[in-house]
């Protein structure tokens, strides 16, 4: 039945989206439906596709997703590497049995990166 979500995040500014998310969190930029002036735009990395549509403040609502990855550590040290600044509480091992850290873009969407632990 279900094969795939694709979510659909909002922005103010997609130009800075597509920039934080292509050289900031290492996604590439699969289409735009503009290239001068984009309003909605696809990324993918390795497995994992999103999307982003251009909203008015009045129209924006923050959201929360959670990507399952294998390794954490790796990732957190790319974006470290990057100059990507993630949560104070850092890479952690938590009580719900994860390994995980978490940022938010530029629109404060929350972005947590996980897996589970053995």
């Amino acid at each position: 039945m279900f094969k795939l979500v694709q979510p659909i995040i909002g922005t103010r500014d997609i130009q800075r989206a597509i920039a934080f998310y292509t050289c900031d969190l290492g996604f590439d930029l699969i289409f735009s439906d503009d290239s001068d002036n984009p309003n909605y735009a696809g990324f993918r990395r390795d497995a994992v596709e999103l999307h982003m549509q251009f909203q008015y403040p009045h129209e924006m609502s923050r959201i929360r997703l959670r990507f399952k990855i294998e390794d954490p550590d790796a990732l957190f040290a790319e974006y470290a590497q990057r100059g990507v600044e993630c949560s104070p509480s850092g890479l952690r091992d938590t009580e719900w049995g994860t390994r995980e850290f978490a940022l938010y873009d530029p629109d404060r969407n929350a972005l947590t990166f996980y897996r589970n632990l053995p």
